[in-house]
C-alpha cells in the first residue's frame, strides 16, 4: 500500500522525564525558533524571566501547536 506522507507528528515532551529540564526546553526553544524563521534569543530571554512554570507556559505559548507537554 502507498499513501502521501502525513505532517510531522506532535514532539512530546515528558516533564517529569529527563527531558523536561529547563535545558532541554531552551535548547529545544532554540531549535524550533530557529526552524520557524523565528529569533530565539527573544523566546528564550522570556522563558527565563521568571520560575520553571513560568518557563514552560511561555515555551507552550510559542510551540504548543507542535509540542505536547506532559506532566
Amino acid at each position: 500500500m502507498i499513501r502521501a506522507k502525513t505532517p510531522q507528528s506532535d514532539i512530546v515532551i515528558d516533564l517529569t522525564g529527563p527531558y523536561g529540564n529547563a535545558f532541554y526546553l531552551l535548547r529545544m526553544a532554540k531549535d524550533l525558533a530557529h526552524q520557524k524563521g523565528w529569533k530565539a534569543s527573544t523566546i528564550t530571554s522570556q522563558m527565563c524571566s521568571g520560575d520553571y512554570e513560568h518557563l514552560i507556559q511561555t515555551f507552550d505559548r510559542y510551540f504548543g501547536d507542535i509540542v505536547i507537554l506532559e506532566r
